[in-house]
């Protein structure tokens, strides 16, 4: 029987136990979070960043309040001065809190048209009764107090002296030069009201033409009862009274 002979076995080549020998590929998870690490110590300032960036963001939102139900009023649709007399143009309904609503706010422009302001209003400024010339100015006065209208000898003196100024009221009673000059305080640091001065415009409490050289004046009882027919007993004056030193 013939033999039979083996054929000798080839030895594995080296290449062939590299490529056996190559390394598994770790876990996915531990790849990316090396990557992560790696750029976070790479631009560690733009990370303190964005997460400050975030914090604020979060906090703004905690302390934002829900918007709450607003209601309509009007407000100066520009800058308005003192005297002015009210129209549909002047006026702008806008939409605030109720909180921010005070008693005498107005709503409706109707109301309003002819009326004068005793004060300037700023663009966007709430409308009030206090702010009109009218019993409205007297708000906020002690109890008791009168709007008392008074005629300056000196016409011209009233633009000097603006709403909300405090001035003493003087009668000089002197007639003439045969007649020597007598004065008398009647009220002292009054505050002013209204002003025939503010735009050559007359209030509601007086007829167009008839406010030349006129000051209201908000007055106590007491006051008002030295003032009320003064300019009949003589011609009367006023000092402005500074506001009191600290």
């Amino acid at each position: 029987m013939p033999a039979i002979g083996l054929l000798p076995l080839k030895a594995s080549s080296p290449v062939s136990r590299s490529n056996r020998r190559t390394a598994r590929p770790g876990p996915p998870g531990r790849s990316r979070t090396g990557r992560l690490q790696g750029w976070l110590n790479r631009n560690r300032r733009l990370a303190v960043a964005l997460l400050l960036c975030a914090a604020a963001g979060i906090a703004v939102h905690q302390l934002t309040p829900v918007p709450s139900h607003t209601v309509s009023a009007l407000a100066a649709a520009r800058d308005l001065p003192a005297g002015a007399a009210l129209s549909g143009t002047d006026l702008a309904a806008i939409n605030v809190p109720p909180a921010m609503l005070s008693a005498g706010t107005f709503t409706e422009p109707a109301v309003l048209n002819g009326k004068h302001l005793a004060a300037p209003l700023r663009k966007g400024q709430l409308l009030t009764d206090a702010q009109l010339v009218g019993p409205g100015l007297l708000t906020g006065a002690p109890p008791g107090s009168a709007a008392v209208p008074l005629r300056m000898a000196d016409p011209s003196s009233i633009r000097l002296v603006s709403p909300g100024q405090l001035v003493t009221v003087v009668l000089t009673s002197g007639v003439g030069y045969e007649q020597k000059s007598a004065s008398k305080v009647l009220a002292t640091g009054v505050p002013v009201l209204w002003t025939s001065g503010q735009e050559g415009q007359s209030g509601q409490w007086l007829a167009a033409g008839d406010s030349d050289g006129l000051m209201v004046v908000a007055a106590t009882p007491a006051q008002a009862t030295a003032l009320a027919g003064a300019s009949t007993q003589g011609k009367l004056f006023f000092t402005l009274v500074g506001s009191a030193r600290h």
